[in-house]
């Protein structure tokens, strides 16, 4: 049931590891570990972490030693596929300039899957008994909160009068543990939560990325096909990239004027169109943003996201209205 959990530690780590290392490069100037023809490439590394985390995913019990596992496994992840590049050309090419771009399309896949893994939420009632009685043996050892006990308990609601009180006995043997003292960052990270909630909800910030969703697209459309008219797009580096960049746009031109229409008739229907505008330049027109652009393409990333949790937070305050 925590797979979604465990997996999304496992990308968020990645993720990070890959950010951190190029960072590091870079501000290093490029260095080598080794010397005397020796090269201690960190794909190793990478290789050696990722069997430490599954080495603990393996031995220990435990939701602690999977998140653990998951963690050290991403950490060892990103190592490996910051070197995507040297393995995928004949010259063994770090700096290869589709290398970023296959480095976002990986992650993309593991979150859709994340995504996916999130919303199979319907467990048959023998998946919710194993569920529960995994809670209880990673308790057996450091005792369960208040909280997993309830949770154990509603996992095997409906199971049956007999494995409801079996599963009850054994809660009641396994220890006892306090909750985890609140820790100082706590209530600066729900102060932070509650103000980017009031953010992405706010009508202005609605209104103006509805404005960026319908114009932007049609920008880049226009100023790309200018360039092919003078002739600046033959001297593009990755011209196919650019062209693929160019058609993600497109789509999503196509698709948010659509929605446009739709705003005033259709509102819920308007930001499904949304949605799926900014899912297409996430999934596909990045892919070749990354590979025109490098890991500069990280800010239009982050802005698609802040865009999507707009439109997402929307289209959720709609349903529920509807309802």
């Amino acid at each position: 049931m925590d797979a979604a959990g465990y997996l999304q530690a496992f990308v968020l780590a990645g993720v990070a590891t890959v950010l951190v290392t190029r960072a590091y490069l870079q501000a290093t100037g490029w260095p080598q570990l080794g010397g005397g023809g020796l090269h201690i490439a960190h794909v190793l590394w990478g290789g050696l972490l990722m069997a430490v985390g599954m080495g603990v995913a393996l031995v220990f019990l435990g939701g602690a030693a999977r998140t653990l596992g998951a963690v050290l496994g991403g950490i060892g992840f990103g190592l490996f596929i910051d070197e995507v590049g040297k393995f995928v050309t004949a010259r063994t090419d770090y700096f290869y300039r589709p290398a970023a771009s296959i480095i976002y399309a990986v992650f993309a896949l593991l979150v859709v899957i994340t995504q996916a893994l999130r919303g199979r939420t319907r467990l048959t009632s023998g998946e919710r008994v194993a569920n529960a009685l995994d809670t209880v043996v990673g308790g057996v050892g450091r005792g369960l909160t208040d909280r997993r006990r309830v949770a154990a308990l509603r996992l095997v609601r409906g199971a049956g009068p007999d494995v409801e009180y079996a599963v009850s006995q054994l809660l009641d043997a396994v220890p006892h543990r306090d909750p985890p003292p609140r820790r100082f960052w706590q209530p600066w990270l729900v102060r932070l939560r509650a103000w980017a909630i009031r953010l992405i909800t706010a009508r202005r910030v609605v209104s103006l990325v509805v404005v960026y969703l319908i114009v932007e697209p049609v920008v880049t459309v226009v100023a790309v096909a200018v360039d092919g008219v003078t002739g600046e797009l033959d001297e593009a580096r990755e011209w196919g990239a650019v062209v693929g960049v160019s058609a993600s746009a497109l789509v999503a031109a196509v698709l948010g004027i659509r929605a446009a229409f739709l705003l005033r008739r259709d509102r819920p229907g308007a930001f499904r169109l949304f949605k799926l505008a900014l899912l297409v330049d996430l999934l596909f027109g990045q892919l070749f943003n990354f590979t025109v652009n490098q890991f500069g393409a990280l800010a239009a990333l982050g802005l698609d996201l802040f865009l999507l949790a707009v439109v997402t937070a929307e289209a959720r305050r709609l349903r529920a209205e509807a309802d």
